[in-house]
């Protein structure tokens, strides 16, 4: 024990000096904790997959910060190009987890976003914080809302391309949801194309698109580079969503199930470590913002997370909404109705052909219990149901307690 917690203690950086500091617990009991007899880790180091975008920050601090060691495992961030990528990689095992697309995972167990695998959700990484961005040349012509849209399609009608970032994904599903609240079917009235998050900017800036749904920091990029306007964020959409997951294979939970703990209470610290402060949150940016993670100026990142937009016509604004990584815990939790409505989506599209057993599925995929140990032993409250209740843009309400009814009641659908 004396030489383990000597090279755990050599590794310190002064980051994570300041970050125990701030949760108050002395390093020798970081590195004990949960990292040795019939807990310790089954797997001690683990390749976390991730794509370039603001969200990742709890898998990466959970690295630079050091609180996977904590529990006995070192995360590897690893930078994936696309959630195709990840989706593979995930697939066949050369990534152990990733921050990844709740919609992603979803459609991988149910084999309708590629290959057919039973996956596993242990936590949500962040609520909040994607956006949909319309090009400058269409906002010159009134198109700065969803209105100013739908007003210009119908005086200029021609093939309009909106790109979005998988097609199970969540933000096809802000993009859908959003235009067939106006009565904009995404798969009859426009063009819907995939585009790597990070390739986004670059495709708007040569008109390969008409407007794109993202993660930060590609909206805000677009804005600084004066070639799009925020027309909406996903919060309006529907505030507190769930958005990126920490997801892996079903096989490697059964498997490796204290590694999957250690990494959940490994992030899960990281999470609220970000939202404890500005300073923090500020740091959080000033890292992710390197080549080695999102690769872009730190004043792409550093505003949205505080809540401060800009929509690039002038107007400012703070958004109590904005992304959010642990809020009090609130964030974190595999909530089963939050699976369940990306399930109800996708027969709303058609990329399921019949309605699936909702509940059902949820439960096979969303860790509950895994994650109630994690968050249990962190101290972080759980709340005692399963479901939660959120009323989206256009009043519907979702609870999770009929979601073939849900599913079926949309007026605009594939």
């Amino acid at each position: 024990m004396t030489d383990l917690l000597a090279n755990s203690l050599s590794r310190r950086t002064v980051l994570q000096s300041a970050a125990v500091g701030a949760i108050g617990i002395s390093p020798a009991l970081r590195s004990v904790v949960y990292a040795g007899g019939s807990d310790a880790p089954e797997k001690t180091e683990v390749k976390i997959g991730f794509i370039p975008l603001t969200d990742c920050a709890s898998v990466v601090m959970a690295s630079v910060l050091g609180f996977d060691k904590k529990y006995g495992v070192k995360i590897i961030p690893s930078k994936e190009a696309s959630w195709a990528g990840v989706r593979d990689k995930l697939v066949n095992g050369e990534l152990d987890f990733a921050h990844v697309l709740y919609g992603l995972v979803y459609g991988v167990h149910l084999g309708v976003s590629g290959p057919k695998k039973d996956m596993a959700v242990l936590m949500t990484l962040n609520n909040n914080g994607q956006g949909i961005t319309l090009s400058k040349a269409l906002a010159d012509k009134g198109a700065v809302d969803l209105a100013g849209l739908v007003s210009l399609m119908k005086k200029e009608p021609r093939e309009y391309t909106f790109a979005q970032t998988f097609p199970t994904g969540t933000h096809a599903m802000w993009l859908y949801y959003w235009l067939a609240s106006a009565g904009v079917n995404p798969f009859k009235d426009v063009r819907c194309i995939v585009v790597p998050p990070p390739q986004m900017v670059a495709n708007m800036r040569v008109g390969n698109m008409d407007g794109f749904s993202v993660g930060e920091p590609w909206n805000h990029r677009a804005i600084m580079d004066g070639i799009g306007v925020s027309a909406a964020t996903s919060q309006d959409v529907w505030k507190d969503h769930p958005e990126k997951v920490l997801g892996t294979t079903s096989e490697f939970v059964k498997n490796n199930p204290n590694t999957a703990r250690a990494v959940t209470m490994a992030i899960l610290e990281a999470s609220r470590w970000i939202d404890a402060s500005l300073q923090n949150k500020l740091k959080m940016a000033e890292t992710v913002a390197q080549k080695s993670y999102i690769n872009t100026g730190v004043d792409a990142i550093n505003q949205r997370i505080l809540g401060r937009y800009q929509n690039g016509m002038g107007k400012t604004w703070d958004d109590p909404n904005h992304m959010k990584f642990f809020n009090d815990g609130a964030v974190n939790f595999p909530y089963l109705s939050d699976g369940m409505w990306f399930l109800t989506q996708h027969k709303r599209w058609g990329l399921l052909d019949a309605h699936p057993d909702y509940l059902k599925v949820a439960k096979e995929i969303n860790q509950i219990d895994l994650y109630k140990q994690a968050a249990s032993a962190l101290k972080i409250n759980v709340p005692k149901d399963v479901m939660r209740t959120s009323t989206l843009m256009d009043g519907v309400v979702w609870d999770g307690k009929d979601p073939k009814k849900y599913a079926d009641s949309f007026k605009v659908k594939a």
